[in-house]
C-alpha cells in the first residue's frame, strides 16, 4: 500500500501541521471522529446512561493511584503491614492516595453494579448487543478477582483471614477443588508465597486482561450502537448524510452531559476520601 502524506495548506499553523503529520501515521483524527464527534448516540438516554462513563473515570483513578501505591508497597510478610504503615504516615498525601484507592474500589462496584442494571431493565443484552453483555460480564468477573486478591495487601488481620476463608471455599470445588486451593495459596499456608502471587495478579495479570476487555467493550458497543429506553434502532432509520435520524453526535451532547454528572460523582468522592476517614477529618482540621 502507497504512502499518503497528508496535505494541509502552506499557510497553516504548526499545531495543524503537526497534527497533520500524525494523522498520516496514525489516524487520530479518524479515531476521534469515529467514536466520539460522529458518534451518533440515541436522543433519549436518560441518567442511568452516564454510569459507563463514570466506571472509565473510576479505572483510571484506580490505576493511577495503584501505581503510586506500588512505589512503596513491599510484597513480603514480613513487611508488608509496615510498608503500608509507612504510606499512611511518612509518604506525602500517602494516605489520600491509599483512601482514593480503597474508596475508589467500592465505588468502582457501585458504578458497575448500576451500569449493569441498566442494561438489565432496557435490554442490553439483547441482539444485537449480546457480545457487549458477555464483555461486560467478563470485566465484572476480573473486577471481582481484583478486589479480592487486593483485599490481601495490606497484610492486617481482616485480609489473612479473609484470604484464608475464600481460598478454601476454592476446595470444595470438586475433583480439582484441593489442588486448585493450594496452587491459589502457593503454599500449604496462606504465607510469604500468597502474598507474592496475589500482589502478581492485582497489579499485573489482571488489569492487562481487565484494560483489554474495556476496550473490547466499547470497540463492540460502537460497532453496533447504543441501545436506548425506547428499543429504537436508530441505525434503521437515517438521513440524506446516512446519519442516524433519530440519533446525535456523542460529542458535545453526551460529552457535556458525562462532564456534568462526572463533576457531582467526584465531589461525592472527594467527600468520602476526606470526610470519612481520620485522617481526612484530621487533614480538613476537625479533629
Amino acid at each position: 500500500m502507497a504512502f499518503h502524506e497528508k496535505e494541509v495548506p502552506a499557510n497553516a499553523s504548526l499545531a495543524v501541521k503537526m497534527m497533520a503529520w500524525v494523522d498520516s501515521r496514525l489516524p487520530v483524527t479518524d479515531a476521534f471522529k469515529r467514536h466520539m464527534s460522529e458518534y451518533y448516540a440515541p436522543k433519549n438516554l436518560n441518567f442511568f446512561y452516564i454510569f459507563g462513563a463514570l466506571a472509565i473515570v473510576v479505572l483510571a483513578i484506580q490505576i493511577i493511584t495503584g501505581i503510586f501505591l506500588v512505589m512503596n508497597y513491599k510484597p513480603d510478610a514480613a513487611k508488608a503491614f509496615e510498608s503500608v504503615e509507612y504510606i499512611m504516615r511518612e509518604v506525602p498525601f500517602g494516605w489520600l492516595i491509599r483512601y482514593m484507592h480503597s474508596t475508589g474500589a467500592s465505588m468502582f462496584f457501585v458504578v458497575v453494579y448500576m451500569h449493569m442494571f441498566r442494561g438489565l431493565i432496557y435490554g442490553s443484552y439483547r441482539k444485537p448487543r449480546e457480545l457487549i453483555w458477555i464483555f461486560g460480564c467478563a470485566i465484572f468477573l476480573c473486577l471481582m478477582g481484583e478486589a479480592f486478591f487486593g483485599y490481601l495487601l495490606p497484610w492486617g488481620q481482616m485480609s489473612y483471614w479473609g484470604a484464608q476463608v475464600i481460598v478454601n471455599l476454592f476446595s470444595a470445588i470438586p475433583l480439582i477443588g484441593p489442588d486448585l486451593s493450594l496452587w491459589l495459596r502457593g503454599d500449604y499456608v496462606v504465607g510469604d508465597a500468597t502474598l507474592n502471587r496475589f500482589f502478581a495478579f492485582h497489579v499485573i495479570a489482571i488489569p492487562l486482561v481487565l484494560i483489554g476487555l474495556v476496550a473490547a467493550h466499547i470497540l463492540a458497543l460502537h460497532e453496533v450502537g447504543s441501545n436506548n429506553p425506547d428499543g429504537v434502532e436508530i441505525k434503521n432509520t437515517l438521513d440524506a448524510n446516512g446519519h442516524p435520524v433519530d440519533g446525535i453526535p456523542f460529542h458535545p451532547y453526551y460529552s457535556v452531559h458525562d462532564v456534568m454528572y462526572l463533576g457531582g460523582f467526584l465531589i461525592h468522592f472527594c467527600l468520602d476520601c476526606f470526610l470519612c476517614s481520620r485522617n481526612g477529618r484530621i487533614f480538613l482540621g476537625s479533629e
